[in-house]
């Protein structure tokens, strides 16, 4: 029976990818590549030649069989993304959930990913959180702002640059204007950039500027606001 391994990768700076992900890289028989050119030049930065396979949202239902046969067969296959940890908000989950279901042993290395910077340069609590990953674009977008309006702890988001701007604009009309957040982009990266303030002034903000780069939204849970009208009476 083979392993397959998940591989963390740098979101932006290339410094960023761990000793022991890069050991594990030369030793896979074959990596997954959620796009194989952009794995590629990092494979080519590190130095390291090993055969590639694309695994990405629109084919792991259809390789899943094969990789899994792969693996049965005695195969070591690494899983890596564009960038950060496999299977968040990244494909990945369903060759993790199939092989638990084999009996195929899975080990995940730990690694960057976007959330935990974006949360800590955020200064809002840290201790409890709840992360979102991408709201649904059409269908329950409206129904789970609304829920997520009631959510005490600190909330997290990604979100595109095309939709930034809609996005804290939807979620100032339901948490409120004055409710505390943050917006972190382009983490790791030289132009690396995070705008504090309510929802309603990042709102104002990113309508008025186009943006690029990965981005990550931080939220004040709704016992922020309580206890903040609390210290205020």
């Amino acid at each position: 029976m083979g392993k397959l391994y998940i591989i963390p990768t740098p979101i932006g700076n290339l410094e960023d990818i761990t000793l022991r992900a890069i050991t594990t890289l030369k030793k896979v028989d074959l990596l997954l590549a959620e796009d194989t050119r952009t794995t590629g030049n990092l494979l080519a930065h590190l130095q390291i030649k090993v055969p590639m396979l694309a695994h990405h949202q629109h084919n792991e239902h259809k390789v899943l069989d094969s990789l899994i046969a792969k693996l049965q067969s005695g195969l070591t296959l690494g899983l890596v993304t564009d960038a950060g940890t496999p299977a968040i908000s990244d494909p990945g989950f369903l060759l993790v959930r199939e092989c638990v279901r084999k009996g195929i042993t899975v080990e995940c290395l730990p690694g960057p990913t976007a959330f935990a910077p974006a949360l800590v340069l955020s200064g809002l609590p840290c201790e409890k959180f709840c992360f979102e990953g991408f709201l649904p674009q059409k269908k329950g977008r409206s129904s789970r702002i609304k829920l997520l309006a009631v959510e005490t702890r600190t909330m997290i988001f990604y979100e595109s640059p095309h939709r930034i701007a809609k996005t804290l604009r939807a979620l100032s009309d339901a948490f409120g204007s004055v409710r505390p957040a943050s917006v972190s982009r382009e983490l790791s990266k030289m132009f690396e950039e995070t705008q504090r303030g309510t929802l309603g002034e990042l709102a104002q903000h990113f309508e008025s500027r186009t943006v690029k780069g990965e981005i990550v939204i931080v939220v004040a849970g709704a016992i922020a606001m309580e206890n903040k009208q609390e210290d205020s009476d």
